[in-house]
């Protein structure tokens, strides 16, 4: 059987194979997951808030929230990569359909779960701090949503790009042990890097689910966009550059 080059890999799903109990188990393991490492993530900004009586964020202040972010996400992939694989972010999703991964009717599943988890995390933080506001993700001054657009292309690219090297290639040995550590700092090393600029996102489900609750819709779309395209770009280069395969797509990723 000749090689497939990754258009050929793309595939849509069918219901029949797509929504099947173990596709609604991996969608509930997705929806957990966003929601422990969005709200330990949203939490640490808040947290921050309430210290500080919103005052502006300062670099220790930065780090902190980096190392939130980390240590949710390496938490929230390990708990879940069994499951579903461990996306919580629909890029990275995204990523692992443009890479011939994960069917399409399994990646808007997982979609829905995780902007359900993030939108979740997010009602349950606002109640439990006593109606505290949630923080938007927002540009910070002489930034423009261009110079967003590039950082959140660039950060989700090395997220992505991570995540097929430790994760998805078959190849990956024993890297495939330290896949969400390696996941969860590629994350905190890229927050302490854009967070100050635009809010390091790499994630629409992290924008999402603030936005919603906030009803602050406001240069969103940067959040989308960057992420997509990132995450999109990275699947394609390392599953079409680094990757050989000779067997159909893959419905589910397993680490």
């Amino acid at each position: 059987m000749p090689n497939f080059v990754v258009i050929d890999r793309i595939a849509i799903g069918s219901v029949a194979t797509d929504f099947q109990p173990s596709a609604f188990k991996a969608a509930l393991a997705e929806f957990i997951s966003t929601l422990i490492f969005v709200f330990a993530g949203q939490g640490s900004t808040m947290a921050y808030n309430k210290l500080t009586s919103n005052a502006p964020t300062s670099p220790a202040g930065l780090v902190a929230v980096a190392l939130a972010h980390a240590f949710g996400l390496f938490v929230a992939v390990a708990t879940s990569a069994n499951i579903s694989g461990g996306h919580c972010n629909p890029a990275v999703t995204f990523g692992a359909f443009l890479g011939g991964n994960i069917t399409l009717l399994r990646g808007v599943l997982y979609w829905i779960a995780q902007l359900l988890g993030s939108t979740v995390a997010c009602l349950l933080l606002k109640f439990a701090t006593h109606y505290m506001t949630v923080s938007i993700f927002t540009l910070s001054s002489g930034v423009s949503v261009w110079n967003a657009f590039v950082f959140e292309i660039v950060m989700t690219f090395a997220l992505v790009y991570t995540v097929y090297a430790t994760a998805i290639d078959p190849k990956r040995g024993d890297v495939g042990v330290v896949a969400p550590l390696a996941i969860g700092f590629v994350l905190g090393a890229n927050i302490l890097a854009g967070g100050a600029f635009e809010g390091a996102a790499l994630n629409p489900a992290v924008a999402f689910g603030p936005a919603l609750v906030s009803w602050n819709w406001h240069h969103h779309w940067v959040y989308w966009a960057g992420p997509l395209i990132g995450g999109g770009l990275a699947g394609v280069l390392y599953e079409f550059t680094f990757i050989s395969r000779t067997h159909e797509p893959v419905p589910v990723l397993e680490y």
